[in-house]
């Protein structure tokens, strides 16, 4: 019995359990918060086939995960931006003490497979409504291997040479937000676009259901942004405090600007608000003050909301690219505003509290404060550094990833299965509305065929003595 393991000494059980908490916490905002949302938010047709594309990333990844990609990612240095594949099954690899954090391995495995894992289905956001599942089965296994590992290891692994440089990325602005937001802009562009009358006017079929996952996602973010200082310290409340504050702001911010300019409050735009408000407070939520949290929210529920609603409407070339959930400026351009504003904001105490240095990482105006305006500069400087990088390596993986997936299957459904969608590509649909769900055949309806197209439903009409409908 004495070679049973035991609790190493390095083991903080307060800790462990709040990582495994907070990582929980993560895979609840993909499973079921974003499958959710994406059910609820696509046309009808689309439900079953956007919430499967989620359900599948998480699941692949994970499994992709656990045998080469968290190496890739965390583990010993095979190249500046990437780490050596191996294994990451092993109970003595598991049991070993985390790069960071006083607790094992397995626990720090399970955490970043859930970042992952939820990095893959935000670019399933941007070609939702057309791309072939079996080119998205290639893709998310291909992806992770050649470009998450790069930019996870570049910007949080202890080796990578975005870390040693100083780069700020609190919990993944970066290696998450503008990596998908930028590679969903991409792949949407090498799939192709939405039929026309998809694009034209693709409803929600579902606003209650999108909310639900949307305050999923929201909620979850306790542990995304809380789990961050790999402790249960003082420096995790913080960032949970700012994480909902400046989400908050944020939201009540685009609703705001949608009343003064249109009119009319949207659910969709408060949505879109609470997004945004999440992604840019992610690289800084543990290293900026409370004031600077809230400015942070007014400035990412007001540029994001320009880019999409004045910018992208005028410019032909961010209008040839059907990017079905808007993740360039819900993800990409508020994470790369939250990249900047944190080169602004972070606090050298703040920062010394979860880098473990006082004098590398230091905001712009902390350093114009401290009269150490050269520490401010270089820190912007590095953030900036860290946007094109994350950029650069997200353009060429992700084409070169269609372009190869191309060769085997097509990246579009045919024009003819889009037409129909969720039957054609799964032989399922997400309402049985009346019966068991068949066509409905009846189209002499004094409304017309063309309202009721989107509900699939069998009846038979009553007579007119008012015999009893026959649900088929």
């Amino acid at each position: 019995m004495s070679g049973l393991p035991t609790d190493p000494d390095y083991l903080n059980k307060s800790d462990n359990a709040w990582q495994l908490v907070a990582a929980t916490f993560v895979g609840l905002q993909s499973v079921p918060g974003l499958i959710i949302l994406y059910g609820g938010a696509v046309k009808k047709k689309w439900a079953v086939n956007s919430a499967f594309m989620s359900l599948y990333a998480f699941a692949c990844v994970f499994l992709c995960w656990v045998i080469w990609a968290y190496r890739l990612s965390f583990g010993d240095q095979l190249l500046p931006f990437w780490g050596k594949p191996a294994l990451a099954l092993d109970e003595v690899y598991l049991f070993k003490k985390a790069f960071s954090g006083n607790f094992p391995n397995a626990t720090m495995i399970y955490f970043q497979g859930v970042f992952a894992a939820i990095t893959l289905i935000l670019i399933a956001g941007a070609v939702l409504g057309r791309m072939n599942f079996y080119a998205w089965m290639l893709f998310v296994p291909l992806w992770l291997t050649f470009s998450y590992t790069f930019t996870a290891f570049s910007i949080w692994s202890p080796n990578g040479f975005l870390t040693k440089l100083g780069i700020i990325d609190y919990s993944g602005g970066y290696v998450i937000h503008l990596s998908s937001g930028v590679a969903g802009f991409t792949a949407a562009y090498w799939v192709g676009p939405r039929l026309n009358k998809d694009r034209e006017r693709f409803p929600p079929n579902n606003l209650l259901l999108m909310l639900a996952g949307a305050g999923l996602l929201w909620m979850g973010w306790t542990g995304f942004n809380g789990g961050d200082p790999y402790s249960v310290g003082i420096d995790a409340s913080l960032a949970v405090l700012n994480t909902h504050a400046c989400t908050a702001t944020s939201l009540l911010t685009w609703v705001l600007l949608d009343v003064i300019f249109f009119r009319k409050p949207s659910v969709i735009g408060a949505v879109q608000g609470m997004i945004t408000g999440l992604v840019c407070i992610t690289p800084a939520a543990g290293v900026v003050q409370g004031w600077a949290a809230l400015i942070m929210g007014v400035c990412s529920g007001s540029i994001p909301w320009f880019t999409m609603m004045v910018i992208h409407k005028r410019s032909k070339l961010l209008q040839k690219v059907d990017d079905t959930m808007a993740v360039l400026h819900t993800h990409a351009i508020a994470g790369s505003l939250g990249g900047i504003l944190t080169g602004l904001f972070a606090e050298p105490n703040l920062n010394a509290l979860f880098y473990g240095a006082y004098n590398k990482y230091v905001g712009l105006f902390y350093g114009l404060h401290m009269k150490k305006a050269s520490l401010g500069f270089r820190q912007i400087g590095i953030q900036l550094i860290g946007i094109l990088f994350v950029i650069f390596v997200n353009v060429v993986s992700t084409s070169l990833i269609c372009l190869f997936i191309r060769l085997f299957v097509p990246l579009r459904m045919s024009e003819e299965d889009m037409e129909i969608g969720d039957e054609a590509a799964h032989g399922e649909e997400a309402y049985a509305i009346w019966g068991q769900g068949d066509k409905l055949e009846n189209s002499s309806s004094k409304y017309g065929s063309s309202l009721y197209e989107d509900v699939e439903v069998a009846v038979t009409t009553k007579n007119k003595r008012g015999s009893q409908i026959e649900m088929m």
